[in-house]
């Protein structure tokens, strides 16, 4: 029976089915035992505890590791095509929570080069955007001496030699299984998963010695790692471990928030009123009518409203259950859930805005090799 999805670094269409795609791409499922370890430097972050990151490649090995006292780096990164929105935010909050805990380095990469490749946009539009979408990361509070920016294009001269290296260990065949690319795909986007690999080797260049990374990500960029784990063993770097997240989902009651749909999707430099109309118009499990719902309750699994909370703005377990459980008791209508969520989001907005605003002040410090937008 053929899929009903499709999951790539650059396509997400489809009713996604994440156990599925967990066996399909051969990640391991985040399990009891893996969340007991967790626990044991930390409180669980609530995306941990509700299976929002949930699969895994070799995060054993890697605990293992920093058990002995050889700590590892985060490698996170950007496509600078558009604003940020919130489905951007949420695995670089996760990024912020493993950053606290573990006490560790992160390089985090903004691919305008790849945006300029796949998009039809010229490399200044993603340049310039790169640098507004390191403003909402720096914002989220990142260690200042433990964070350093890269940037494809500015730092080319680290980066370009990895590639290389990791270029020449790649066939087109592999590129084209894993990609989907053929015959009218540009040369450079085929190059370009090489690029997307070399931060993932970086830290080991530089501290020359092996040094071990932590990719958290989007189950969707999975495809880029494989390829780069595939290829470090001949290069003489460790495989770099992964902890996957399911998609954000947008408020039109699709898998993953998309920046095309502009109604459906929440931005960090969006206004109150602007927060209040997408919300109002959100897709929910509710009735037709508030007498129906009053009586059969409404179907918060479905209801976009309800994902928001559960993935990023309810933390407390027992309240995100009770409005579960409210909800199919229809002893809450849609229009409250919205009313809510809608104070949530711009009480954080407000908050994120401001910090934004200052990161201006220290973004040339936290770039890689101090380099100049």
């Amino acid at each position: 029976m053929p899929e009903d999805f499709t999951v790539t670094p650059w396509e997400v269409t489809g009713d996604i089915d994440y156990d599925e795609l967990q066996k399909k791409f051969g990640t391991t499922p985040i399990d009891d035992v893996l969340l007991d370890r967790f626990a044991g430097y930390g409180k669980l972050h609530p995306m941990l505890r509700r299976g929002i990151f949930y699969t895994h490649r070799d995060m054993v090995p890697l605990l293992n590791e920093y058990d002995k006292g050889n700590k590892f780096v985060l490698y996170t990164g950007r496509g600078p095509s558009g604003n940020t929105h919130l489905g951007h935010m949420m695995p670089w909050i996760f990024n912020k929570w493993i950053q606290d805990t573990f006490g560790v380095d992160m390089v985090f990469q903004m691919t305008n080069d790849e945006k300029f490749l796949f998009k039809d946009l010229t490399l200044d539009d993603t340049t310039s955007m790169a640098y507004e979408n390191a403003l909402d990361f720096i914002a989220l509070g990142f260690d200042p001496k433990k964070t350093k920016i890269i940037l494809n294009t500015k730092n080319v001269d680290k980066l370009y030699p990895i590639a290389l290296s990791v270029a020449k260990k790649v066939t087109f065949s592999t590129a084209k299984a894993v990609f989907g690319f053929d015959n009218s795909t540009n040369i450079g986007s085929i190059f370009y998963t090489a690029m997307q690999s070399a931060p993932a080797f970086l830290p080991s260049v530089d501290a020359g010695r092996q040094v071990p990374v932590l990719i958290p990500c989007g189950i969707d960029q999975d495809p880029h790692f494989r390829v780069t784990r595939d290829v470090a063993p001949g290069l003489g770097f460790p495989k770099p471990a992964l902890i996957c997240c399911k998609m954000m989902p947008g408020l039109s009651g699709e898998d993953k928030m998309s920046s095309s749909d502009e109604n459906a999707t929440i931005y960090t430099t969006d206004t109150p009123k602007a927060v209040k109309k997408k919300v109002g118009r959100a897709f929910t499990g509710g009735c037709v009518s508030v007498e129906e719902q009053r009586e059969k309750g409404g179907n918060p699994e479905v209801c976009s409203v309800f994902k928001y909370n559960y993935y990023m703005f309810e933390h407390d377990d027992e309240k995100i259950n009770e409005l579960a459980q409210k909800c199919r008791n229809g002893e809450i209508l849609c229009g409250e859930c919205k009313m809510c969520l809608t104070q949530k989001i711009n009480v954080f907005l407000e908050d994120h805005q401001d910090k934004r605003e200052k990161a201006k002040d220290v973004i040339a410090d936290m770039t890689y090799d101090n380099f100049e937008w």
